[in-house]
């Protein structure tokens, strides 16, 4: 059976990225290797790492696109929920998380804001789903 176990974000700066998401999320790192081109965060049941892009043209044998502030987000999220989402979200921005859209309420009662990391990833900070 197969399980959900990683996501990978391929980045420039593997030491950089794995210090911006300590301060604007608050997440703790679990470790970086020593060359600084692996690392991980304790995030809870999904492992949330950063690879360093050479490592991951190096694992699957040709060229891939960098994420940048510059150009649009991919078009893929990752999604933090919270249960202080105002102060969460402010201080993602104060850490600089760049802003793409407010907190807004969405039509089944979730709270929503949408901000960008230090390497151009879309980030939705949310309100728990309520089913």
């Amino acid at each position: 059976m197969l399980r959900f176990a990683y996501t990978i974000l391929y980045v420039e700066n593997v030491p950089e990225s794995i210090e911006f998401y300590e301060r604007a999320f608050g997440f703790k790192r679990k470790f970086i290797t020593e060359e600084q081109d692996y690392g991980e965060l304790l995030t809870g049941d999904t492992v949330l790492s950063f690879a360093s892009l050479e490592l991951g043209r190096s694992n699957i044998g040709q060229s891939m696109q960098a994420s940048t502030n510059q150009k649009d987000p991919f078009a893929i999220e990752l999604s933090f929920t919270s249960s202080s989402i105002e102060d969460d979200f402010d201080h993602a921005i104060k850490a600089g998380a760049i802003l793409v859209n407010a907190i807004n309420a969405k039509p089944w009662g979730q709270r929503v804001g949408y901000v960008r990391d230090n390497n151009g990833f879309l980030i939705e900070i949310c309100t728990p789903m309520q089913w």
